[in-house]
C-alpha cells in the first residue's frame, strides 16, 4: 500500500473520529416542553431506549446513542423514569442513564397520619394504589423482632419524606418507612415494650400539635395508666369508627360508647395498638414522660393546653375555655384541637 493511500485512510479515519466526537458531544434539545419525562422499562434494550429518546426529542438521532453502545466499555443502562429539562449531548444522556440518575417523586407522610390517610396520599401520587399500599402495610410479620403478633404496621411507618420512582413497589415503600422507624428508634435509645410505647406515642401525637407539650401529655396518660383511670382519648374512638367504616368527620357524644377495644372511654389501659404514626418528639415523650401529677388537660385557645392535677382545677379550666368560646365546646373533627373535659 502506497504512502498516499495510507495517508488517505488516516485522514478518513481522523475525519470519522472527529465527526463521531461532534455527534456524541453536541448538545441537543428537540422538545418544546419545559421538561420531558421518559420511562425506561426494565428489560429494554439499547435500540428501544435510543428510539424512545429520539422520539421524545432528547436525541437528534438514535445512532449517536447506539454509537456509544458500540464502544468497548459499555456500562449497564438502568431502568427508571428520567427527566430531561435542558439540551444534552448523547454522551451526557448515556451517562445519565448508566448512572441511574432517575427522577424521584417526593412523598411526605405528616406526623399523626394513620394507615388510611397514608394510603390515600400514596394513591394520589399515581405510582402506587391505596389498595396496594394497605396490603403491604398489613404485613405485621415484618415487625416480629420489635412487636411480635401485630396484625398491621400501624404506628411503625415513620412520618418523613420519601423518594419514589415509577418502579417503586408498595412493599419497597413500606420497607423504607420501617427502616426509618428503626433508625429513629435506635437513635432515641428505644427500649422496653415497643408496642406499648409506640401506642402511647401515637396517642400523644394525636392530642397536641406542640412538641414542647408532648412530654406533659405523655405524663397525663402515664399517670392515668398507673392508677387505673381510663385514658378517655377521643382520637382512639375516632380510630375505632374508622376501622368500622363509620367515621363521618365529626365525633358525636353518642359515639363515645362505640363497641371497640380501641375505645379508651369503655376500656381501661392502652388500646391494642397504635392509632397513627408518631413523630420523633412523640416517641421521645412516650419513652420518657415528664414527671408530673397532672391527670387532665384542656385546650387553651392558643394552640396548647392547660394541665391540671385535680378535677376541680380542670373544671375551672374547662369553664374558662367555654366562656372564651362563648358556647359549649364541640367535638372537633380535626386532630389535636379537641377540648378535653376529662
Amino acid at each position: 500500500m502506497t504512502l498516499r493511500r495510507l495517508l488517505l485512510l488516516f485522514l478518513l479515519f481522523a475525519a470519522f473520529v472527529l465527526y463521531a466526537a461532534y455527534v456524541v458531544l453536541r448538545p441537543y434539545q428537540g422538545f418544546s416542553e419545559a421538561d420531558v419525562f421518559l420511562d425506561i422499562r426494565r428489560g429494554s434494550d439499547a435500540l428501544e431506549m435510543a428510539s424512545s429518546l429520539e422520539a421524545a426529542g432528547v436525541l437528534a438521532s438514535r445512532w449517536s446513542f447506539l454509537l456509544l453502545r458500540a464502544l468497548p466499555a459499555r456500562p449497564t443502562l438502568k431502568a427508571g423514569e428520567y427527566r430531561f429539562d435542558r439540551p444534552m449531548s448523547p454522551l451526557d444522556v448515556h451517562r445519565k442513564i448508566a448512572d441511574g440518575d432517575v427522577f424521584f417523586h417526593s412523598f411526605t407522610v405528616p406526623e399523626g397520619y394513620n394507615l388510611f390517610e397514608i394510603a390515600e396520599g400514596v394513591g394520589r401520587t399515581g405510582l402506587i394504589t391505596a389498595q396496594e399500599f394497605l396490603l403491604a402495610a398489613r404485613q405485621g410479620g415484618r415487625l416480629a423482632d420489635l412487636a411480635p403478633g401485630v396484625p398491621t404496621l400501624e404506628g411503625f411507618l415513620f412520618p418523613d419524606t420519601y423518594r419514589l420512582t415509577r418502579q417503586t413497589t408498595a412493599e419497597e415503600l413500606v420497607g423504607q418507612m420501617l427502616r426509618r422507624f428503626r433508625d429513629v428508634w435506635v437513635e432515641l435509645g428505644g427500649a422496653g415494650n415497643t408496642l406499648q410505647i409506640v401506642t402511647l406515642a401515637s396517642l400523644v401525637e394525636e392530642e397536641t400539635p406542640r412538641a414542647s407539650e408532648r412530654h406533659l401529655v405523655a405524663s397525663v396518660f402515664a399517670n392515668r395508666l398507673r392508677i387505673g383511670m381510663p385514658l378517655q382519648c377521643d382520637p382512639t374512638v375516632i380510630y375505632a369508627l374508622r376501622l368500622a367504616g363509620r367515621y363521618r368527620g365529626e365525633l358525636a357524644r353518642a359515639e363515645l360508647a362505640v363497641s371497640s377495644p380501641y375505645n379508651t372511654y369503655a376500656h381501661p389501659g392502652l388500646p391494642p395498638g397504635p392509632i397513627a404514626s408518631p413523630g420523633r418528639a412523640s416517641l421521645a415523650a412516650a419513652l420518657a414522660p415528664a414527671s408530673s401529677d397532672f391527670l387532665y388537660f384542656v385546650a387553651d385557645h392558643k394552640g396548647g393546653h392547660v394541665f391540671s392535677a385535680s378535677l376541680g382545677r380542670h373544671s375551672e379550666a374547662v369553664a374558662r375555655y367555654r366562656r372564651a368560646n362563648s358556647r359549649p365546646p364541640k367535638k372537633q373533627p380535626s386532630k389535636k384541637q379537641n377540648a378535653r373535659r376529662r
